[in-house]
């Protein structure tokens, strides 16, 4: 379909606007995007998972208005920013999880079916290997409980939903923008039945409890059968599978309720929206760069043949904003992938280049105080040739040890302890995210583009230089890694793993 554009600004002007998953990295900064640059917004709605108001409230400043990211908004309101605050955004007692979202004040319930007309549902375990029982309650269930919530608004213009590109599993070739089918597998296999599923997981933890199995045993076997299900119908893990499962749910349910699914690659940090490089918590291939920086990793793993697609969380939540605007009242299911494959294609062979220069010359201090020095690392292309640099690096020399152990007892069940702990973090980042090293698709953006191509013909209606920011094809790949990308993951990120 082709989308005319007004104004973006005008859209949002006096709007209501339910946010869920407003903690989270995406959805922090959808909700400082929209306070930045449209501040006649009637109100924003945040469900935060609280039992009260008191909690949920606490939440906000804690957890969302109190971080770095709204540093420009502070600023711009200055001694008023609370009051803006107050005025604007309106912390909702909730779980995604429970029917009516959890909402248990009548009242409040009432007012946000009055008032709102756009629901962004942000909410999500991105977890890979998450409990299949919390996964399901939030990645697939949680997706239905907002379409329910939706139909009961009485002016709901659009549901927006955030899922991932990665439900498409480990395909190759050129994905398309297309939505899931109820029962739909990956490898053919039949009989995917979403409410078997949910009774499998219940029954589970009901088993596991009435066997009284320790918190530990409980969690261990819960994520074990997350992954089983998942990959038993061709997903590798159990975060893509159940966030697939919510797209079959709200294509099957949606009825006459307008719907837009944002599909989203890998998201990295900010490309210059509010300041370059922020970004929270340890996210997905930032595992390498922290353990690279702090020499826990000596190896790169990847394949020359495939492309890397990485997604600044700005360009994300600006396209999520136009594709709210061009997809209100629309009848049919729109799907949007936002990723980089089909017009920045990334080499992930650059990235240990990255690294390397990067960390030569601005080297982590370590707990001693002394400077991490890192080296070229070693390249790898396969899964056998990681296994076999592993067996001689690590695991040979470790036995080795274990018979010295004898003689020197204390200092090498250090070293033991140690090399422990390196084996496990490297083979721990290869599991989870082998799938994402080796992946062989690229993901097509034909509604994407589509849309980028409204918003530059529309020009300043839609107020191109707020919003036009979601085009990959700007990356400057070598700029944005050294000077935005890594400095921010070393800023908000290497801390954080140290305590």
């Amino acid at each position: 379909m082709d989308y005319e554009l007004g104004s973006i600004l005008k859209f949002l002007e006096n709007r209501s606007i339910l946010v869920t998953g407003s903690t989270g990295f995406l959805g922090k900064m959808f909700v400082e995007k929209i306070l930045r640059v449209q501040p006649k917004v009637k109100r924003l709605f945040l469900l935060l998972r609280a039992t009260d108001i008191q909690t949920a409230t606490r939440r906000l400043h804690d957890e969302v208005i109190g971080k770095e990211v709204f540093k420009i908004v502070r600023e711009k309101h200055g001694e008023s920013f609370e009051a803006f605050i107050s005025e604007k955004v309106m912390p909702v007692a909730g779980d995604i999880a429970d029917e009516n979202l959890g909402i248990v004040d009548s009242k409040m319930r009432e007012e946000m079916w009055r008032e709102i007309t756009v629901i962004v549902n942000l909410a999500a375990t991105t977890n890979f290997k998450a409990r299949y029982d919390v996964a399901l309650s939030i990645n697939t269930l949680g997706a239905k409980n907002v379409l329910d919530f939706a139909k009961k608004c009485a002016k709901t213009d659009l549901l927006m939903h955030v899922s991932t590109a990665y439900v498409c599993g480990d395909k190759s070739g050129i994905l398309v923008e297309k939505p899931f089918h109820i029962g739909e597998t990956l490898n053919g296999s039949t009989g995917l039945d979403i409410q078997k599923e949910l009774s499998l997981s219940n029954e589970t933890l009901e088993e596991l409890r009435s066997q009284k199995a320790t918190k530990d045993q409980e969690k261990i076997a819960m994520k074990e059968l997350g992954l089983q299900r998942a990959r038993m119908y061709g997903w590798p893990n159990t975060y893509v599978f159940t966030k697939a499962l919510g797209e079959m749910l709200i294509g099957q349910f949606k009825e006459n309720i307008p719907v837009a699914i944002v599909r989203p690659t890998i998201v990295t940090s900010t490309y210059k929206d509010p300041f370059p490089g922020w970004i929270e918590g340890i996210r997905t291939l930032d595992f390498l760069t922290l353990g690279y920086g702090k020499g826990k990793v000596s190896c790169f793993l990847g394949d020359p043949d495939c492309i890397l697609d990485l997604i600044p969380g700005d360009m994300v939540v600006n396209a999520i904003v136009v594709a709210i605007v061009a997809s209100a009242n629309q009848p049919s299911l729109l799907i949007y992938h936002v990723g980089s494959s089909m017009r920045n294609p990334l080499n992930p062979f650059v990235l240990k280049e990255y690294g390397y220069s990067y960390f030569s010359k601005h080297p982590w201090i370590g707990k001693n105080g002394n400077p991490i020095r890192v080296t070229e690392p070693v390249v790898l292309t396969s899964m056998n040739s990681f296994r076999r640099y592993m067996n001689v690096r690590y695991v040979l020399p470790l036995k080795g040890l274990k018979l010295l152990n004898i003689i020197c007892c204390q200092y090498f069940e250090r070293t033991c302890a140690k090399i422990n702990r390196d084996i496990k973090f490297a083979l721990d980042f290869v599991d989870l995210y082998k799938t994402y090293i080796f992946f062989k698709g690229r993901f097509d953006d034909l509604n994407m583009e589509r849309l980028r191509v409204a918003v530059r013909e529309a020009g300043v209606v839609v107020e191109t230089d707020a919003f036009n920011n979601f085009d990959p094809k700007c990356i400057d790949w070598d700029d944005y890694f050294m000077n935005a990308h890594i400095p921010g993951v070393v800023k908000f990120c290497f801390q954080l793993a140290d305590t």
